[in-house]
């Protein structure tokens, strides 16, 4: 069975900063696509990154560029999203989602179940 686990979500200051994990398990790791995706309330899922556990290519939105890093442990089968510079516009409800394929802008798959991240001003 596919499982997506995310953690690492919490409350933080405005200019803080959060690691969030992803654990996957059931599939072959390193032939994927894993992304980030997040919503707060009242608004639409917005895509925040992506990464092709292959061969490394990432990809941001725009309005988390060169703030976010995410990364990829290919023992632990983890995915990661640092956060970093924090805005209480990031607070939403992060999830992680693998895609059907090895590269990023494809169909996703399966998601875990989110984890809140709360950004006080």
């Amino acid at each position: 069975e596919v499982q997506l686990v995310e953690s690492g979500g919490g409350l933080v200051q405005a200019g803080g900063s959060l690691r969030l994990s992803c654990a996957a398990s059931g599939f072959s790791f390193g032939d994927y696509a894993i992304d980030w995706f997040r919503q707060a309330p009242g608004k639409e899922r917005e895509g925040v990154s992506c990464i092709s556990i292959s061969d490394g290519f990432t990809d941001y939105s725009k309005s988390v560029q060169g703030r976010f890093t995410i990364s990829a442990d290919n023992v632990k089968n983890t995915v990661y999203l640092q956060m970093n510079s924090l805005k209480p516009e990031d607070t939403a409800v992060y999830y992680c989602a693998v895609e059907s394929g090895s590269y990023c802008g494809g169909k996703l798959e399966v998601w875990g179940q989110g984890t809140l991240v709360t950004v006080s001003s």
